[in-house]
């Protein structure tokens, strides 16, 4: 059985991030792969925000991702390594904001198979080779250089195979413009294979090798091998070249030790552990990955502890040969699957789990008193350094991307009463575990709340000129009178803008280079830039009805269904159309159209009549007013809105007729730009109220604000429509608004308080809440009475809080034994500031208690509030593992029951377990 399935929200964990020069601007761009989805975000080097540029799903599994660029090009390119049997080279085009596919060379069978490459991918440096491997047996290096028209070219593959051998990791070493060299860590099995005794297994050591492609026969040899004390786990590239003294740093349990080809001795460091640490002290210690950062004079590495901790290393060099490493502790941050130093100065962290983050990096951690070790200081063999963990201080906050990865549980149910149910998730590993909840709609940030003296009807914003960058009046139409706001460090009101004030507002518009005009039921009010009035009054005892404007026209309609004209002429005047235009029903809503760049006019208006029809009419000199196309509408239409979506700076946009009728449903027709003819309409249903449209401007193009019960927003995202609700309370009319603090926002009134809103997370589907965790939450159960979330965490090789405490009180005690007679006073100190040391485990883990160690909690959640209700912690190595909840006959109907299954001493290879209980909570 196949089933269909619709993705309602992409993946959140990201698995691989690089970041390079993709778009050939001076900007910087981080890709990162979401299992089979690849992302290009940009960092505002201003703001610190990450925007979302493009996403593309692969339909395939990403297994490695890596950027190159050719010797003196401008631009980085994408290698993809996948499931598929293939290498594929990606350009980021950002025209067209697209990825290119370059090249794609097939090599294997498809699947994630032992011997087909696609696991590691190496680039040399100088971006003249590609090494693509698999993780056993086979590894495929590939030419890449330009033709005559500096197109990027790939050659036919050469083997760089061998049997029996395991691969770990693979790097390219910098050796500047000589052979391209790449450095594997592998292990050969073969005698391990023929060894029935199991001895050879045991005795089977890592190697580095190194394999050179020789570019003048075209072959890859394998140059050099050597065996490894250290289990290792992953490589780190060194520049070369006349950057550096090239070679490779090999991170392994408990040591990082730089190695290089010819005379350079091994250079061998400890890896700092911290201070007065709780974890079980057998355990090693490893980096679990890296980042690299190198200017002209100098380079450093950054590279991350399996607790956070990163580290700052650099090599101290004699005549190109390395004569000792310096590790010095630089920050500690959640523990991430990747990392990447940016040249504008952002550190981008890819968490292994939960949320991902940017940070500014403020400080190198050059000049401040945090001590440096160094492999030349002197240490017993097994010994280490220590180092005192704190809060970030070379490392800023400035940016947080929401990941829900992993999801281990997950329930749909309106707890919060609001008819759209939510989605309930139980997210995240360890102390940085968390309940989410997620709700449909797009996150709306509230800029400024300010009350009005009564409820108004509607709302605009002008410019003074048609090239200011951002507004300058926000006007508010009341029952009886208008009020015009000045926008510039503060929102207040003036008298001198040149509207009349007494009167209520139809509509309102910059008309012009630098007029403005106002439409009230009496009349239109023309102010010029010098604040000349000129008015045109309806006439006789007609009042105007109905109004649609734009910067160059104005279309009124008048009691009684009829149409009046007015153009702007090249002096600036408003000129009345000699005709008018009687309609067949009375006019119960209009919309006109932007002027399209390098035009005189908006081609087409659209009326709706109150015999539920829409009608396009012409608003061209030689057939002005006359109707061109009809349309037929299931009820009445409450507002109609032309709009020109999906231009890009290539491409040429289309134009869409946005219908709301008063049965709550939004149409959208495409309007032929040439003929007037509507075709392809869609249909949804938004809402109990009346459907009333806005355009307002989004990611600079024209969007679509529609108010019914709820608001939606339509929009134009990534090369594809979206249509989604706002998560805000309901609105009754709204603006696109723009100044210094919020470039594309929206001014919306809400009964008597006008709010200034901004939509910043275009693209997403929900928006979410979080609710702090303590272990990782294993189940969670719906009291149906109240709502709440009954919830069992459970965390192996961890302590509860009463052992943690036991333990601290343990240690510190050890630490005033340890002393001698003249020390008491300090150690008493040490001990006393070690108790009060308060490290959250959110940042800095929590400890490792050792194998077979559980600490688990349940506890009753408000889901609305996050607030806990309940706490109940479980003895040391009990593990909650299942939860239900229910009733018992016997104990009658208002009697209900949580019962936990609890396994106790539970070990996980091999598999044994104490004691099972079930615990019921009443």
């Amino acid at each position: 059985m196949f089933l269909y399935n619709v993705t309602l929200q992409r993946a959140t964990g990201i698995t691989h991030a690089i970041h390079g020069n993709f778009s050939g601007s001076k900007h910087q761009e981080v890709v990162v792969s979401r299992g089979k989805i690849l992302d290009v975000l940009r960092p505002d080097p201003n703001t610190g925000k990450v925007v979302t540029l493009l996403s593309v799903e692969v339909f395939g599994v990403i297994r490695s991702l890596m950027s190159f660029r050719l010797t003196g090009g401008a631009k980085d390119y994408i290698v993809v390594g996948s499931d598929s049997g293939r290498i594929v080279i990606l350009e980021y085009n950002a025209t067209k904001n697209v990825l290119e596919k370059i090249h794609q060379e097939t090599f294997g069978k498809s699947g994630c198979r032992r011997i087909v490459p696609g696991q590691y991918l190496a680039i040399d440096p100088k971006g003249r080779a590609v090494m693509v491997g698999a993780v056993e047996k086979q590894k495929l290096v590939y030419i890449l250089n330009r033709d005559a028209q500096a197109r990027l070219t790939i050659s036919s593959p050469l083997e760089a195979h061998k049997s029996n051998t395991f691969v770990y990791h693979i790097v390219g070493v910098d050796v500047g413009f000589e052979n391209p060299m790449f450095a594997c860590l592998e292990m050969d099995y073969e005698e391990a294979d023929t060894d029935p005794t199991g001895e050879a297994a045991q005795n089977t050591k890592q190697a580095l090798t190194f394999y050179e492609l020789d570019l003048g026969l075209n072959h890859v040899v394998r140059k050099y091998s050597e065996a490894l004390d250290e289990h290792a786990n992953f490589l780190i590239t060194v520049p070369g070249g006349n950057d550096g003294p090239s070679g490779v740093l090999i991170c392994s349990e408990n040591y990082i030790t730089y190695k290089n080809l010819g005379d350079q001795p091994d250079i061998r460091c400890p890896i700092p552990r911290r201070r007065n640490d709780l974890d079980d002290p057998e355990r090693g210690m490893i980096f679990v990955c890296s980042a690299a950062h190198k200017t002209k004079s100098m380079f450093f590495f950054l590279a991350q502890t399996e607790q956070g901790d990163i580290f700052k290393i650099t090599l101290e060099l004699d005549d190109d040969m390395v004569t000792e490493i310096r590790l010095k502790y630089f920050d500690t941050v959640p523990v991430a699957s990747s990392m990447c130093v940016l040249k504008t100065g952002f550190l981008f962290v890819a968490s292994e789990f939960g949320n991902h983050y940017l940070y500014q990096i403020a400080h190198l951690g050059d000049d401040d008193d945090e001590p440096e070790f160094s492999s030349a200081m002197p240490l017993e063999e097994g010994d280490t350094f220590f180092f005192a963990p704190r809060i970030l201080r070379n490392l800023v906050l400035v940016d947080e991307l929401e990941s829900l990865s992993p999801i281990i549980s997950c329930q749909v149910a309106d707890l919060a009463n609001e008819d759209t149910p939510q989605l309930y998730m139980l997210c995240g590993r360890g102390p940085r575990s968390s309940v989410r909840v997620l709700r449909h709609g797009l996150e709306v940030s509230e800029m400024a709340v300010s009350e009005l003296p009564g409820n108004p009807n509607a709302v605009w914003t002008v410019k003074r000129r048609a090239d200011d960058e951002f507004d300058s009046y926000i006007i508010v139409s009341f029952v009886n009178a208008t009020l015009v706001l000045s926008i510039g460090e503060t929102v207040e009101e003036v008298t001198d803008s040149g509207f009349l004030g007494t009167t209520p507002t139809l509509s309102c518009s910059a008309l012009g280079e630098d007029a403005l005009v106002q439409i009230y039921p009496d009349g239109i009010r023309h102010i010029r830039a010098d604040k000349r009035v000129n008015e045109w009054k309806a006439p006789g005892k007609r009042a105007i009805f109905r109004c649609a404007v734009n910067q160059r026209q104005v279309v009124i309609a008048l009691t009684g269904g009829e149409l009046v004209y007015f153009e702007m002429d090249p002096t600036g005047q408003l000129n009345e159309y000699t005709e008018r235009r009687e309609m067949p029903a009375d006019v119960v809503c209009m919309s006109l159209g932007t002027v399209p760049v390098g035009e005189q006019r908006c081609r087409f208006l659209a009326v709706g009549l109150a015999d539920s029809t829409v009608r396009i009419i012409s608003l061209d000199p030689s057939d002005c007013l006359s109707p061109l196309s009809m349309q037929a509408l299931p009820a009445r239409a409450e507002s109609l809105c032309i709009v020109d979506m999906g231009s890009g700076e290539e491409s040429q946009g289309t134009l869409y007729l946005n219908i709301g009728l008063e049965n709550g449903v939004l149409l959208r027709t495409v309007l032929d730009p040439v003929t007037g003819d509507l075709a392809d309409t869609r249909t949804r249903y938004i809402g109990s109220r009346p459907v009333k449209l806005f355009r307002i401007r989004m990611q600079g193009g024209e969007a679509v604000l529609a108010m019914s019960s709820r608001s939606w927003l339509s929009y134009y995202f990534q090369n594809r429509f979206h249509l989604t609700p706002l998560s805000y309370e309901t609105l009754e009319y709204a603006s696109g608004f723009s100044s210094e603090q919020c470039p594309e926002g929206v001014v919306a009134i809400s009964t008597n308080t006008l709010r200034i809103l901004a939509m910043e997370k275009l693209g997403a589907v929900f928006n979410q809440m979080s609710f702090p965790l303590e272990y990782t939450p294993k189940k969670f159960a719906i009291h149906p009475g109240t709502g709440n979330l009954i919830i069992i965490e459970s965390d192996h090789n961890a302590y509860t809080e009463d052992v943690k405490k036991q333990r601290r009180i343990q240690m510190a005690d050890e630490m005033k034994e340890a002393a001698g007679p003249d020390e008491q006073e300090l150690a008493q100190e040490m001990a006393d500031a070690f108790l009060n040391e308060d490290l959250p485990d959110t940042v800095f883990g929590a400890p490792k208690a050792g194998p077979g160690m559980w600490a688990s909690i349940v506890r009753i959640m408000d889901p609305i509030e996050g607030r806990t209700f309940f706490l109940h912690r479980f003895e040391q190595n009990e593990a909650a593992m299942s939860l239900a909840y229910c009733k018992f006959a016997s104990q009658g109907e208002f009697q209900q029951f949580v019962l936990i299954g609890v396994a106790k001493d539970f070990q996980l290879a091999p598999r044994t377990i104490g004691q099972c209980y079930i615990y019921t909570f009443r």
